[in-house]
C-alpha cells in the first residue's frame, strides 16, 4: 500500500500506480500543476459503459484541460493505448493527451480545425498549458 496525497487515502502500489504516482509527483514538482486541480481514477461514462481515466486535469475554472493515461512499465505505447486515450477524448474534448508507462512518455496536444494530433516535444508547464 502507498499513501496518495491527492486522493488522500491508500492504495495498492500495483506497476501501473507507481507509474501514476510518480507521474503525478512529475506533474506537480516539475510542471508546476496545482495538486488541487489533478483527478486520479476518475469515472466518467463512454457510450454507456463506465470508464477510468488515470490523470484528469483541469483549469482554475474547474474544465478539463488533459488526459494522462498511465500503463505499467511493461506495457509497450502502441497503437492500441493511443487509441484508448483518443477514444476517451471524444467524450471529454480536453486540448491535451498524455501517455506514459513510466519509461516513455507521449504529448500531444489537439489541434482546432486540423484532423488528429499534434505531438509535443516536451510535456507542458501548467502555465504553458492554459496559455497554449
Amino acid at each position: 500500500m502507498i499513501l496518495d496525497p491527492i486522493r488522500r487515502k491508500y492504495v495498492k502500489l500495483t506497476p501501473e500506480e507507481w507509474v501514476r504516482q510518480n507521474f503525478v509527483q512529475y506533474l506537480v514538482n516539475e510542471g508546476k500543476y496545482p495538486p488541487g486541480l489533478l483527478g486520479l481514477e476518475v469515472f466518467f461514462r463512454l457510450f454507456k459503459v463506465k470508464r477510468r481515466i488515470d490523470i484528469l486535469v483541469h483549469d482554475r475554472s474547474g474544465n478539463p484541460v488533459m488526459i494522462v493515461e498511465c500503463k505499467s512499465p511493461g506495457i509497450k505505447l502502441n497503437e492500441k493505448v493511443f487509441d484508448q486515450i483518443i477514444c476517451y477524448n471524444m467524450e471529454l474534448q480536453v486540448p491535451y493527451i498524455v501517455v506514459t508507462n513510466g519509461i516513455d512518455h507521449y504529448a500531444a496536444k489537439l489541434v482546432p480545425g486540423k484532423p488528429g494530433y499534434e505531438y509535443l516535444n516536451v510535456i507542458p508547464l501548467y502555465e504553458d498549458l492554459l496559455s497554449l
